[in-house]
């Protein structure tokens, strides 16, 4: 049985630069094994090849409550 109830997901967003700007798009997510062995769930590939796994904040501490 997997039990991920005490798992902490992170988010996996693609990062595109144009000019000074630049892109966040999520496309999947991540987190940590027992073992301390990382996997990654991607909905979609990045061309761009730059990656930022975040720790998944909830809707409430997003919006600063």
């Amino acid at each position: 049985m997997n039990d991920r109830s005490n798992v902490r997901m992170k988010v996996v967003y693609a990062i595109t630069e144009r000019g000074e700007k630049s892109f966040w798009t999520r496309i999947g997510v991540a987190y940590t094994n027992r073992d301390s062995s990382i996997t990654v769930k991607l909905d979609a590939l990045p061309i761009s090849g730059t990656l930022q796994i975040r720790d998944e904040e909830s809707r409430g501490e997003r919006d600063g409550r």
